[in-house]
């Protein structure tokens, strides 16, 4: 893909998505979460019952269709290349520890600035530490920090969360009272089925065609002085911007914004958390879901990592509070722990490493 072609489809890529978060609002989905990669693989996590925390539970279709989106663009492009064992168990516990820093924040990258264009001024600090957590992965990459190589696999490797999904899916549809559903909450308000299907059908294909993801982007602008990938997500932006303010929902401010804590410091550091992990494990949230249909397990390991991240979140109150703005402190320990553990796998991957390889 040329240039010119590459910014030209991640900008009309952009706009779609952006346009569709924000329908997905009007349809039924919480105000600023159209979509939230964190937030809904979370509410999948509480509908299995991983965790019971009764608000956030249901098995959300977006996140189904990104899986099988990408794959499904991924197989007709020949595109699908199963692969992986690239540190699976660190990836893993990166993946964990993102997860707690997203619920802290209460959103991923993708819903950070779904958030800013819906008026919400705590997703501008979130994006402050998101960026210098990105930066501070970039010291380590650019020393050479690497989690190792890939290698092809089976396809059975790269098929098995596509089936995962495939199988959440038939559930939901045929056998719905299988699942935790919430009754009130961020859970309860939800587009139907087969809208939201559509809808992260269509971000997956999307997704997949055009790269997108913006720990990429902020890492090749750091890096490489490449703005190229943010053009997709500044598109989102714009979009989303537009429909909010044409549709009556935007909100400039701090206060009184929907799920949305005022907690600034955990703000920053939560999101600091998620782009030193994310940068490290080499893309966002939704671009381990896309990298994951295309058949690499590495992400497929990521996304379990996150799951299991987010139940820990709601078994032991570690969340972000949407109510009083006041995270517990078992959940600020829990930020603060993760970045250590990430600041000192860095370090490992990037220097104890060079050395046991002499």
């Amino acid at each position: 893909m040329n240039g010119t072609k590459e910014k030209r489809n991640l900008l009309i890529g952009g706009l779609v998505i952006g346009i569709i978060a924000v329908g997905l609002v009007l349809l039924g989905n919480p105000k600023n979460m159209g979509f939230c990669i964190a937030c809904f693989i979370r509410d999948i996590a509480g509908a299995t019952k991983l965790h019971t925390a009764g608000v956030v539970q249901y098995v959300r279709p977006e996140i189904i269709g990104l899986v099988l989106g990408s794959f499904l663009t991924a197989v007709c492009f020949k595109e699908f290349k199963p692969r992986g064992g690239s540190a699976p168990m660190t990836r893993f516990i990166i993946s964990v520890i993102v997860m707690i820093g997203a619920l802290m924040f209460l959103g991923c990258p993708f819903r950070m600035i779904l958030r800013l264009a819906g008026g919400d001024l705590n997703a501008l600090v979130a994006l402050i530490g998101f960026i210098c957590g990105i930066a501070t992965a970039c010291f380590f990459l650019n020393k050479g920090f690497n989690l190792g190589k890939t290698y092809p696999q089976r396809g059975l490797e790269g098929t098995t969360l596509p089936a995962i999904n495939v199988l959440l899916l038939v559930l939901a549809v045929a056998v719905p009272t299988f699942f935790a559903i919430s009754e009130k909450g961020p859970g309860s308000q939800h587009a139907a089925i087969a809208i939201s299907l559509v809808a992260g059908l269509a971000v997956g294909f999307i997704a997949q065609k055009t790269r997108l993801c913006m720990v990429g982007g902020i890492r090749d602008v750091i890096l490489l002085k490449d703005w190229t990938l943010l053009i997709g997500f500044a598109a989102i932006f714009v979009s989303a911007l537009v429909m909010n303010l044409a549709t009556g929902n935007f909100k400039l401010g701090f206060e009184g914004q929907p799920v949305a804590q005022t907690n600034q410091l955990f703000n920053f550091l939560g999101m600091y958390a998620v782009g030193l992990g994310c940068a490290m494990l080499g893309g966002c949230p939704l671009r381990q879901l896309i990298l994951a249909g295309e058949g690499n397990s590495d992400s497929a390991i990521s996304v379990l990592g996150m799951f299991v991240g987010a139940a820990l979140v709601h078994n032991f109150g570690l969340q972000g509070n949407a109510v009083d703005g006041l995270p517990a402190t078992q959940g600020k320990v829990a930020v603060i722990l993760g970045i250590v553990i990430l600041l000192a796998i860095a370090c490992y991957y990037t220097f104890a490493k060079k050395g046991e390889n002499k």
